[in-house]
């Protein structure tokens, strides 16, 4: 009996290294792949005739190294923190929201619209702009997961093809009904609406940046996500369905809603980002608002290991990898295009070693 129990002593003492051993590994690949990918950008630094300690240095001053830099930092992270809880809550619902653009442009149309044209004062203007933001983006999500739910449609192919809907309506909306007046006069007809009221206008956290209340208010949504995927009911029938819908199917989860939900929820973060984009930043609606947030999210929520938490780190990275980007191209003149190539290898290192993570954890617990 002694011996037995020795040996099951020792089999659970192994167990529980590995397990810690998986975690630190968790922690530490998406660092590893940020290290391999900027590596690897290193060599096309110098293929392209650049010193890359001097870019990689232009990079970190220009996101990190004085306060202008760093709120810029702080400001381009809250539309990537948004859209990326979103993908996070689809992911984990087990279906794939690829409609983040096309969600955040419908949320800053609605929320544009309901600053110019509701009569409320004060901040009860601004809640009305958030709320429409929130409701448009979710509509946006909702066709796809319906198509879902009801007739089987791919949705990695839906909300693609909405996201150039979302455009196309944009563009029609910002050069007819939603055109500012003044540009109509000035004969300009420049693609964007009239300034929004200053009670729609999102608080400003640091005086002369453009650092604003949005960034609380993701911060915050961060933690409301995290408490609702993992601490309550509809939390975890969305988690049921995104782990092994058949077997949430046999328990009496229904499936259909619930995918549903997930896409739903994640057009309305993606309307969020949108909301706070344009009040927050731009004041107005305008074309090319989204700056590309929609695919730049997916890329965070998939570094931040689609977990609500880990996502605010991941998006501070990738804001100031985007920024810093800036300050870097005007530095050793290289192309922007870089900057997107080192995002997608960040992607592919993070998505690689997770899946090999995955093979020998799977390998490690069939031996034990």
């Amino acid at each position: 009996m002694s011996e037995a129990t020795s040996v099951v002593t020792r089999a659970a003492a192994r167990s529980a290294w590995a397990r810690r051993l998986q975690g630190w590994q968790g922690a530490l690949v998406p660092v590893a792949a940020v290290v391999v990918a900027l590596m690897i950008g290193a060599v096309v630094l110098v293929g392209l005739g650049a010193d890359p300690v001097k870019a990689y240095s232009s990079m970190l001053e220009g996101a990190f190294g004085s306060v202008s830099g760093f709120t810029q930092t702080l400001v381009t992270a809250t539309p990537l923190l948004l859209v990326g809880l979103g993908v996070t809550i689809a992911f984990r619902g087990g279906v794939i929201n690829i409609g983040g653009e096309g969600q955040l442009i419908v949320g800053a149309l609605a929320a544009s619209a309901a600053a110019l044209y509701l009569p409320l004062p004060g901040v009860l203007l601004l809640l009305a702009a958030l709320i429409a933001g929130v409701l448009g983006g979710a509509l946006w999500g909702a066709v796809p997961g319906a198509l879902k739910a009801q007739l089987g449609v791919n949705e990695i192919l839906s909300t693609i093809m909405m996201n150039q809907i979302a455009i196309q309506l944009a563009n029609y909306l910002l050069r007819g009904p939603m055109i500012d007046p003044k540009e109509v006069e000035a004969g300009t007809r420049i693609a964007q609406s009239a300034l929004l009221p200053a009670d729609s206008w999102l608080v400003r956290l640091v005086p002369r940046t453009l650092l604003h209340g949005g960034s609380i208010l993701a911060l915050v949504m961060a933690v409301a996500v995290f408490f609702l995927l993992w601490r309550t009911t509809v939390g975890y029938r969305i988690r049921a369905v995104g782990l092994n819908p058949d077997a949430a199917r046999y328990a009496g989860i229904p499936v259909k809603r619930y995918q549903m939900l997930a896409l739903i929820l994640g057009g309305a973060f993606a309307g969020l980002a949108g909301a706070v984009e344009v009040l927050g930043v731009q004041h107005r609606m305008l074309e090319g608002l989204s700056g590309g947030y929609g695919f730049s999210g997916i890329v965070a929520a998939l570094f931040g290991k689609l977990h609500p938490l880990g996502l605010i780190p991941a998006s501070v990275l990738f804001g100031g990898l985007l920024v810093g980007g800036d300050k870097m191209q005007r530095s050793v003149q290289v192309p922007d295009a870089l900057i997107v190539a080192l995002l997608g290898l960040v992607v592919l290192f993070v998505v690689g070693s997770d899946y090999i993570m995955r093979k020998r954890a799977a390998k490690a617990q069939s031996h034990e």
